[in-house]
């Protein structure tokens, strides 16, 4: 009789790791074990003595995990650090390396395909680097960082630039810097022999002014893209350009419902796994804000907002199978699961909340 098969992945289990603020005693990335048939939370373990982990990274195949550590000050420099870390077979982390990250308060980190570079935006130093990939999961000191320059004045966040995301496209050849603090998508061409970032200037997006964008998520049909606005509260649909790594907008929308006037702050932005639907945080109104996409053209049709049952969502993820939208809630320290709905995009609370404090980073990784 043959041997069973254990290696075939679990479609509908998942690792989700929870970066969060460790000001105090806590203590970093936290694990836990996600089932998306019905979008339970299982504690698994907690990878401690972890710096500010504000943004994690997962590469599925060469099960690596990297981590920034939101920090002004590394080894008597102005600079934040970045973590690799092996990710064992049970979901735990085991700690690989620790490197400068070029800049301080780094604040978003992308893995290419290959594995072999690690990209980072760094929010006060205002730049951007990268860095070489060790076979064996390690960081090598960054190969290339660029500084971002100018300020809008617009308000006191800029006063200077604040690079906030570093997003790849989808074939990994250009990465996309998303920057506050001058409000623009900053295009650059990776250099992947000489682990280079060259700007190209002419397929930079400039945002409207005092817009403050801050991330950006690409469409699963790789020719649309999403940015949206921490500042003015909005949503720019775009279209992308595969050849020269341009962003052209298509149109802005609003985040908030027209009738709020309090005091909030746009974050996160995802588009679900079937392209249908687009989501947006709002942290002050603590909602999700959901809009409908037509895939040809881009163009956005509001659908409803929904409470997040908490407060601050800085950060959130759809499950790979597109069932569940889990949001991490900052300010009330706890981690709300939410059914999606295929057909309408709509969100409803499944009774499942953990939890964490200062969560502001989700991550999901399939069980094999």
């Amino acid at each position: 009789m043959a041997e069973e098969n254990n290696t075939a992945p679990l479609p509908d289990q998942f690792f989700l790791y929870i970066g969060a603020y460790t000001e105090g005693e806590e203590e970093g990335i936290y694990v836990y074990e996600f089932d998306a048939t019905n979008g339970e939370l299982k504690y698994l373990s907690t990878a401690k003595g972890v710096v500010n982990p504000s943004y994690l990274a997962i590469h599925p195949k060469k099960n690596l995990l990297i981590a920034v550590n939101e920090v002004g000050d590394y080894e008597g420099k102005k600079s934040g650090s970045v973590s690799s870390f092996a990710i064992n077979p049970n979901g735990s982390l085991r700690p690989l390396n620790k490197v400068a990250s070029g800049g301080a308060d780094p604040c978003y980190v992308s893995i290419d395909k290959s594995a072999g570079w690690a990209l980072v935006a760094n929010y006060s130093g205002g730049n951007i680097s990268i860095f070489p990939i060790a076979k064996d999961g390690t960081l090598k000191p960054y190969s290339d960082l660029k500084q971002h320059h100018g300020s809008e004045n617009v308000n006191d966040r800029q006063s200077k630039p604040h690079a906030h995301a570093l997003v790849l496209s989808p074939k990994g050849d250009f990465a996309l810097a998303v920057d506050l603090g001058i409000d623009k998508v900053k295009s650059y061409k990776i250099d992947k022999n000489n682990g280079k970032l060259n700007n190209i200037e002419a397929s930079d997006l400039k945002l409207a002014q005092g817009a403050g964008p801050r991330h950006l998520a690409f469409h699963p049909n790789k020719k649309l893209a999403f940015v949206i606005s921490e500042l003015n509260s909005t949503i720019t649909s775009c279209t992308y350009d595969a050849k020269s790594g341009k962003l052209s907008s298509v149109m802005t929308v609003n985040a908030l419902p027209e009738d709020f006037s309090g005091e909030s702050y746009c974050a996160d932005i995802h588009v679900s796994p079937d392209g249908k639907f687009l989501y947006g945080s709002n942290r002050g109104h603590n909602s999700i804000v959901i809009y409908k996409i037509d895939q040809k053209t881009g163009e956005l049709t509001y659908v409803e907002h929904h409470s997040v049952n908490g407060d601050w969502p800085r950060n959130f993820t759809i499950d790979p199978t597109g069932r569940f939208l889990l949001v991490a809630n900052q300010k009330s320290n706890n981690v709300v699961v939410f059914k999606l709905d295929a057909e309408t995009g709509k969100l409803r609370a499944n009774g499942v909340e953990i939890e964490i404090s200062k969560p502001v980073c989700l991550k999901m990784l399939q069980i094999k």
